[in-house]
């Protein structure tokens, strides 16, 4: 059964308030408020990273706030350990996210064992690369599926220039019951219409809402 609080996410628009290191907008009270501006805009519920944004973003909006804490560049990196998830969980989020690749983690243990180790303290959301991923997160019973990390996982599938609707359609057809949300490369809303064609249960655009610098440089390059 679909956990009431994810329920309420069918069909709505998750925006994620992330920015790099380095970038002008890093800093918590910004993506509170990059926050707070996508829930007035209709956000059902706002992704965002680290500790500091986590606790922010929660204390400014009323809609479900999906935690996750980036450590490194290369590997697992999306919430890399049972410590990072419980820190993000601590911070206030009500749900996190995790990679849920079968690369190693590094406190050695799996992501059906860090999964089942949150059971009770949180609702875990996977960030999958490819089917394989989707078969591990239905195992180890987590309540969100999500196209993540399609295309960015060396090895893995190919990066599409838009959204992976071929993997989202394996990925909804593969989860049954359990939701399966498009994230990833969703640029224009006819990107977001064609995510939920293809049988998203919910859609999570970051860059082509919360990423000015990203905005600007399409536009700069269109002209020139």
């Amino acid at each position: 059964m679909t956990d009431p609080l994810v329920a309420k996410l069918e069909g709505r628009l998750i925006v994620s308030c992330q920015a790099y290191p380095g970038e002008p907008l890093r800093h918590p009270e910004t993506m509170a408020q990059m926050a707070r501006a996508a829930e007035l805009g209709g956000a059902a519920a706002i992704r965002c990273q680290g500790l500091s944004d986590i606790a922010a973003i929660k204390g400014r909006v009323d809609i479900p706030v999906i935690g996750l804490w980036k450590e490194g560049h290369d590997g697992v990196y999306i919430t890399p350990t049972l410590r990072h998830a419980r820190a993000c969980i601590s911070a206030g989020c009500d749900v996190v996210a995790l990679d849920a690749t079968d690369r190693p983690r590094p406190d050695g243990r799996t992501f059906g064992e860090t999964v089942e180790a949150l059971q009770g303290e949180t609702l875990v959301m996977a960030d999958c690369a490819c089917r394989d991923d989707v078969q591990r997160a239905l195992d180890a019973g987590c309540a969100i599926v999500s196209t993540t990390l399609a295309g960015y996982v060396p090895g893995g599938r190919e990066k599409t220039d838009g959204p992976d609707l071929e993997f989202l359609r394996e990925a909804v057809a593969l989860a049954g019951d359990v939701p399966v949300f498009c994230e990833g490369r969703i640029h224009t809303t006819a990107d977001a219409q064609a995510a939920m064609n293809a049988g998203a249960f919910a859609i999570v655009v970051g860059t082509a809402i919360t990423h000015p610098t990203s905005l600007t440089s399409w536009f700069a390059r269109a002209i020139g």
